[in-house]
C-alpha cells in the first residue's frame, strides 16, 4: 500500500473481494520493527485478515497486491528517484522466501489514467499552465519530442514494466486501445468496486442531507456559490461536509462539518445522503455504486483565464463512457463545468431543485467494452488468485500468459515483449 488514502482504500477493496475464498489465506505482511506509512493503520474497513512479520510459508506460492508497485514497493535503483519503495523490503522478503519464480505482484495502477506518453506530455503542459493553443507546436518541437521520449522511458521504469511476474492492472471506464499499443505488459480492467450496497438505504431527512468530501485544497472556492444558491431555494437542504483540512464553512444550520469515522459509519451516512460531492476515484466510483445523483470536483490551479481541473482524467473518463451510452447531455454538462468550478450557483440551484438533475443520472450504470473478466477488476482478481493457486506455471509464464490475453480482449496481437 502507498501512502495515498485511495490507495490504501483500493488495496484494502481488493483484499476484501479476495477474502474468504477458497485456497486464501489473507495477509497484512510488516517486517519487525517497520512502522506502517501514514494512514495505513485507519479507520478503515479491513478485511479478515492476519498481520504477520515475516512470510508465511504454509503455501507453496504467493500473491501480493500493492498500489503502484514500481514506486511502492520496487527495490532501490539507480539514477534520479531510485530510492527503494516504502514496501521494497517486505516484496523482496516474499521473494526470498518462495522464489521469484513462485511469487506473483499485482500492482493496483492508477484509476482512469490510461493515457499515452503524448497525452501525458499535453496533460503535463496543461496543467502547468502552458496555454492550451500553444500546447501542439510545443509537444512537436525537437524538445517536446525529447521530452516525450524520456517520459515514456521513466513511466515504463516507474510502471515496473521490465519486471515478469508483475501484473500492472489499470482499471478505468473505457480501454484504450492507443495505451495498450505503446504499454503492452499493462492489464486494463473495468473498476475495482468499493462494495458499497447500491440503492435501498436512502434516508429521507428533512431537510434532505448532502454530503461533501470536500479533500481538495481549493475546495474552498466553492463555498460561496453553494451557500448563495442554498439561500435563495426555499427548504434547502443541510450539507454535511467532511475535509482533511478546517474550512471556512458559513455558520447557520445549512452547514455541518463532520469529523473522519470509522468505514462502516461513513459508508451508512454516504448511502444515505440526497446529493453526494465527491473527489478523486474512490468516492466517485462509490457515487456510482451506490446510484443517485453527484457532483465531482478533484480541485483547481490558477485564477482567472489560467483557471484550470487539477487531475480531471476520471471525470473525463466517465464523462466520454457516458456519451458512448447516450446518458443525458444536460447532467454531463453540469458536472463537466462543476468539476471546473464554473457556474456552481446554478448547478447547485439546479440540483436542489430541479427533479430533471436527479433523474438524468443512469441507474446500475456500469461500463461497456470490456469482455469476462476484463470487465470488472474484483473479478479478473479473483480470476488470478484462482488461476495462481491451481495452476502449474512458474510467475513469469503465468504472467505473460495474462498479458496476451488482455491484448487479445482488445483485439490487439501480442506484442514482442510478452512472447
Amino acid at each position: 500500500m502507498g501512502g495515498g488514502l485511495g490507495d490504501i482504500e483500493e488495496v484494502l477493496a481488493a483484499g476484501r473481494g479476495l477474502a474468504g475464498r477458497p485456497g486464501i489465506r489473507l495477509l497484512l505482511f510488516r517486517g519487525p520493527g517497520r512502522p506502517l506509512p501514514a494512514h495505513v493503520d485507519g479507520p478503515w474497513e479491513w478485511p479478515p485478515l492476519e498481520r504477520v512479520d515475516r512470510p508465511a510459508m504454509g503455501a507453496p506460492r504467493a500473491l501480493t497486491v500493492s498500489a503502484e508497485w514500481g514506486v511502492s514497493a520496487a527495490p532501490e535503483r539507480p539514477g534520479p528517484y531510485g530510492r527503494a519503495g516504502p514496501w521494497a523490503w517486505e516484496s523482496e522478503a516474499v521473494e526470498r522466501s518462495y522464489g521469484a519464480d513462485s511469487v506473483v505482484h499485482v500492482s493496483l495502477e492508477e484509476f482512469a489514467r490510461t493515457l499515452t506518453s503524448l497525452q501525458e506530455s499535453s496533460e503535463r503542459y496543461r496543467e502547468g499552465g502552458v496555454p492550451i493553443r500553444s500546447i501542439p507546436a510545443r509537444l512537436a518541437s525537437s524538445q517536446g519530442r525529447a521530452e516525450r521520449e524520456r517520459f515514456r522511458s521513466a513511466y515504463r521504469t516507474f510502471r515496473g514494466f521490465d519486471r515478469p511476474n508483475l501484473l500492472s492492472v489499470f482499471s478505468t471506464f473505457r480501454p484504450s486501445r492507443r495505451f495498450a499499443l505503446e504499454y503492452p505488459e499493462a492489464i486494463q480492467t473495468g473498476p475495482l468496486w468499493p462494495g458499497a450496497s447500491p440503492g435501498g438505504r436512502r434516508t429521507l431527512h428533512s431537510p434532505p442531507e448532502w454530503l461533501w468530501y470536500a479533500s481538495p485544497s481549493s475546495s474552498v472556492e466553492l463555498i460561496p456559490g453553494i451557500d448563495r444558491a442554498l439561500g435563495r431555494i426555499p427548504d434547502p437542504p443541510k450539507v454535511l461536509v467532511r475535509s482533511p483540512r478546517p474550512l471556512p464553512l458559513p455558520t447557520g444550520p445549512r452547514w455541518t462539518p463532520v469529523a473522519t469515522e470509522d468505514s462502516g459509519a461513513w459508508r451508512a451516512r454516504f448511502a444515505s445522503a440526497a446529493l453526494r460531492i465527491v473527489t478523486g476515484s474512490r468516492t466517485l466510483l462509490e457515487a456510482l455504486e451506490v446510484g443517485g445523483p453527484f457532483l465531482y470536483y478533484n480541485g483547481v490551479i490558477g485564477r482567472g483565464p489560467s483557471r484550470r481541473r487539477h487531475r480531471p482524467e476520471k471525470i473525463v473518463a466517465l464523462l466520454e463512457a457516458w456519451r458512448a451510452d447516450g446518458v443525458g447531455v444536460a447532467v454531463a454538462d453540469d458536472l463537466r463545468s462543476f468539476a471546473c468550478g464554473r457556474a456552481v450557483e446554478r448547478i447547485v440551484r439546479r440540483a436542489a431543485r430541479d427533479p430533471a438533475f436527479s433523474d438524468g443520472f443512469p441507474s446500475g450504470w456500469r461500463p461497456r467494452g470490456f469482455p469476462s473478466p476484463f470487465d470488472d477488476a474484483g473479478r479478473f482478481l479473483d480470476r488470478v488468485a484462482e488461476g495462481w493457486a491451481g495452476g502449474g506455471e512458474d510467475a513469469d509464464t503465468f504472467v505473460a500468459g495474462l498479458r496476451r490475453e488482455a491484448r487479445t480482449a482488445l483485439g490487439l496481437e501480442a506484442g514482442p515483449s510478452e512472447l
